[in-house]
């Protein structure tokens, strides 16, 4: 290495979008995911050694979607990465029954 030069790295950055349910031909399933937050966990009391939680029992975004108060809780204030993250994942699949009409004779 040459003295005074610094060796630059590249960073890589990863997006990750979450894509429309999709629905599969070959056995005709929809999956729907949905995403909610719920209560609060951050630790107010880190910085000092303790474990305070603020009580807020569900996120409630404080602005429009699209906007950077979509990610603060108007109840608390914390970001929305504070709230802990359940998601619900639904399978609805489209089944037909054969027709049992059969005559006898």
């Amino acid at each position: 290495m040459i003295k005074g030069l610094a060796i630059m790295r590249r960073l890589k950055v990863v997006v990750r979008k979450e894509e429309p349910p999709r629905k599969t031909t070959a056995n005709s399933s929809l999956t729907i995911t949905t995403v909610r937050y719920g209560e609060c966990q951050r630790n107010h009391a880190a910085s000092i050694g303790g474990y305070v939680v603020d009580g807020c029992r569900e996120f409630m975004a404080s602005g429009e979607e699209g906007t950077s108060g979509a990610l603060a809780c108007a109840a608390c204030g914390c970001h929305r990465n504070f709230h802990r993250r359940e998601v619900e994942t639904e399978v609805v699949s489209e089944c037909s029954s054969p027709n049992n009409s059969s005559s006898r004779a």
